[in-house]
């Protein structure tokens, strides 16, 4: 009989008491320290499978020890050593197991031991964007722009902690009591994110946001409703025509995913360097040069910043220089690259519209400890960067781009923006939530289309004919 049916048979509790109990807890919401009593309740070993999981784990961990972290060793010869131990545990386990049940639970205790453990089967999903784990708590999902809870979880925040490190040893970062929060990537280039104990209260919490195997192209965006055909070509022919674009949008609203594909656009002729925190960017060109900033070590020393990282790729003999975000004093540096020669320059800013992202930028510049007039900032930031994209993650959970904005110049002490497209609301919604709105031109023609015609590119007129009224919410719709 199979230890299913001798559970079934004996009247033991299974996953639906157990989801139940989650259920309750979930619902009561009562503080951190009792949230925290209940899950652990709920989530008590419901079953004899559950049970033998968690010893045959432990004492795996106890048999194996530093091996599963020997840099000597193979992905093939860990995975050797953990079959052979498991089939060990297995057989000193009491516990009857049919082939099916055995073949589950080997699978289960090598992902948990040599992958991710339960977020796993997320991680493989392509449909899944972000991944989210707080604690022991169940682990919540993003599709679609929509958070999903799921009935998975960690045994125990010691489990979490383990599949924490393996994450953050594998690209040469720790996390520990003295270094409590760290930033990764997995191999396949999507961004980790973990803080632990004592600065996270109620345990250690891990957030991976997942990109695209096959990254995203334009033809994607474009049937995913992120921007249109003629956006698009819009963009190319900026980005061709060697204009310096900044992305502008607030977290989770697909900047990088925009500034990506911009890259893309980049001739394949060009040398192209990428500074970011993290490596993300995953660009189809051949001569790209990828820099990544690195963190202190143990002693507080032999930190390399963004800036340092900027500073140096001027050196490198770029056509093309492309910052994964601007957050700090690199934002000054940035600036004089695009005011001397470095033109086609590509970054992304944290902000909620192109004003907000210009007073980000003057805010950083003065972050780079330089005791700079407002005004000198002002007229840097007005001959440095040509066109602002707003892109923006809408309440139906879709990602659009809502604005396209060029940098007219500095008048008297303000930057003057105007709006070259901008997205139309007025279409209301349909009956799934779905705005049915599009972005729209505002029937201004930029100046820069003088620029890209000595490059030999030429934009229609039609582009910038506006086809219904658009509002945004600044009296014309246009100019501000």
């Amino acid at each position: 009989m199979k230890l299913s049916e001798r559970m079934k048979k004996a009247g033991q509790p299974g996953t639906d008491a157990h989801e139940t109990a989650a259920d309750a807890a979930a619902t009561a919401r009562p503080g951190p320290s009792r949230r925290r009593a209940e899950s652990t309740q709920a989530h008590a070993p419901a079953s004899p499978l559950v049970e033998l999981k968690h010893r045959a784990q432990e004492s795996l961990f106890a048999r194996l020890g530093a091996r599963l972290y020997d840099a000597s060793l193979t992905e093939e010869q860990v995975r050797a050593f953990v079959v052979k131990e498991l089939g060990s545990v297995l057989e000193a386990e009491d516990t009857p197991l049919s082939p099916a049940e055995r073949q589950r639970l080997v699978a289960d205790i090598t992902d948990d031991v040599l992958g991710h453990g339960p977020i796993e089967e997320f991680l493989k999903d392509s449909d899944i964007t972000e991944v989210m784990v707080n604690g022991c708590e169940p682990i919540y999902v993003e599709r679609a722009g929509k958070i999903y809870e799921t009935t998975a979880r960690f045994l125990s925040d010691d489990h979490l902690r383990r599949v924490i490190e393996r994450i953050v040893t594998k690209v040469g970062r720790r996390i520990d009591e003295s270094s409590p929060m760290v930033d990764a990537r997995l191999p396949d280039g999507s961004r980790v994110n973990a803080i632990i104990p004592p600065l996270a209260v109620d345990g250690p919490a891990l957030t991976i946001r997942k990109f695209a195997t096959d990254p995203y192209g334009p033809e994607d965006l474009v049937q995913m409703g992120t921007l249109t055909r003629e956006i698009a070509d819009l963009l190319e022919a900026c980005v061709a025509g060697k204009l310096n674009v900044l992305v502008s949008g607030g977290t989770g609203t697909g900047k990088t995913t925009l500034l990506n594909v911009l890259s893309g656009f980049i001739p394949a002729d060009e040398r192209v360097i990428t500074v970011e925190d993290a490596v993300e960017l995953q660009l189809a060109q051949r001569h790209v040069i990828r820099l990544e900033s690195r963190p202190p070590n143990i002693e507080g020393r032999g930190e390399v910043a963004i800036r340092d990282l900027v500073r140096n790729a001027l050196r490198m003999r770029p056509d093309r220089i492309v910052i994964g975000e601007v957050r700090g004093g690199e934002a000054l540096d940035m600036l004089q690259a695009m005011n001397t020669g470095h033109e086609g320059s590509l970054s992304t800013v944290h902000a909620n519209s192109p004003r907000d992202a210009l007073s980000r930028v003057e805010t950083m510049v003065l972050m780079a400890g330089m005791d700079l007039p407002v005004r000198v900032i002002r007229e840097q930031l007005s001959s440095a960067i040509d066109v602002i994209i707003q892109i923006a993650r809408l309440r139906d959970g879709t990602r659009r781009i809502v604005q396209i904005t060029e940098i007219e110049g500095f008048e008297g002490q303000v930057i003057s923006l105007q709006d070259i497209f901008a997205f139309d609301y007025s279409g209301g919604v349909d009956k799934t939530g779905r705005i049915l709105g599009s972005i729209q031109p505002t029937g201004l023609r930029p100046r820069f289309t003088d620029k890209l015609e000595h490059f030999g590119i030429t934009l229609p007129g039609a582009m910038f004919t506006p086809r219904q009224l658009v509002g945004s919410g600044n009296g014309n719709g246009a100019r501000r």
